[in-house]
Order: structure tokens, then sequence, then C-alpha cells
């Protein structure tokens, strides 16, 4: 083991300035590999967009804005005359909202209108 009292005290220095150096250059190439995204996290970043053709169900072949109105009325209606109706259409359209901001939320909206 080299002992710091035997060396003259202008290589100590240098010595020392030489280890600080190269700490610093070793800390920096650290900090570059840490923060620089390798390939594969670069390849797996990518989004893959699938198209596929419009779903069509039968009955859209001879939709009409004048038929989507009565229907609009039919259903408000039966939402405001029949509670069956209303409280099903609450179930399904609120039941599956487990977060309850959201989910009150989504059966106010029943009372509005």
């Amino acid at each position: 083991m080299l002992d710091w009292k035997e060396i003259p005290e202008t290589q100590g220095a240098t010595m020392m300035i030489k280890k600080g150096i190269a700490f610093a250059v070793a800390a920096a190439c650290l900090a570059w590999f840490a923060t620089t995204p390798s390939a594969d996290a670069q390849t797996a970043r990518r989004t893959v967009t699938v198209k596929h053709p419009p779903i069509a169900n039968p009955g859209d072949a001879s939709w009409s804005p004048q038929q989507n109105i009565v229907d609009s009325k039919r259903y408000e209606q039966m939402l405001r005359t029949n509670p069956a109706f209303r409280k099903a259409r609450m179930q399904k359209e609120c039941g599956g909202i487990t977060i309850p901001e959201l989910r009150e939320s989504c059966l106010a909206s029943f009372n509005q209108g």
C-alpha cells in the first residue's frame, strides 16, 4: 500500500486531480447510460394501428334522421312513464361504474330533462 507521507506534495496533488477527473468522467458516463433509452425500449414504444371495416348492424342501412328522432322521443317517454324501464336503463348504463362520483353523476343524468 502506498503511504501518502512518502509522496512529494506535487505528486500527491496531481494524483488527487487525476482521481477527481477519473471520477467525474465515470459519473458522466454512468449518467449518460442511465438516461439514454436502449434500442429495445425504443422499439417497444411503437404504436400499431389496426384498421378494420366499419361495424354495421342490419338495421343501419335504412337509418334515417327522422326515425332517429321518433325513436329518441319514444325512449324518453318510456323513461318518464315506465319505472321498470327506467330502473333497468339506470342499472345497464350506470351499474358497471365503480367510481362513486362517476356513478352518482350517471344516475343524476337520468333526473335531467
